[in-house]
């Protein structure tokens, strides 16, 4: 059974740091792309950043760029988002999900999506 967990979320102030795991299994990471996405109240789902080990390429969406840094650790199946300086805009639901071979564009293109973790920066 394909599964993916996130964890790590919480309450932290604006300039705070936060890791977010994403504990995949039933699957190998070097089969999919694991992208980050996130969901604030109000808001739209938003691609946050993507890794796949398939073509080593490695994505995040403008407003994250020199904040937030994804990284995998095969060995433990696990995707990460070190989230640094983050912001009150930041607050979001963050999901993880797994798209076959690669990271594509649009969230409807990942099959297979974990039940989120609730990031809150305050101000």
């Amino acid at each position: 059974e394909v599964q993916l967990v996130e964890s790590g979320g919480g309450l932290v102030q604006a300039g705070g740091s936060l890791r977010l795991s994403c504990a995949a299994s039933g699957f190998t990471l070097d089969d999919y792309g694991i992208g980050w996405f996130r969901q604030g109240p109000g808001k739209e789902r938003e691609g946050v950043s993507c890794i796949s080990k398939s073509d080593g390429r490695i994505y995040y969406v403008d407003s994250v760029k020199g904040r937030f840094t994804i990284s995998s650790d095969n060995a433990k199946d696990t995707v990460y988002l070190q989230m640094n300086s983050l912001k009150p805009e930041d607050t979001a639901v963050y999901y993880c999900a797994a798209a076959n071979r690669r990271c594509r564009t649009g969230w409807f293109l990942y099959e297979y999506w974990g039940q989120g973790t609730q990031v809150t920066v305050s101000s």
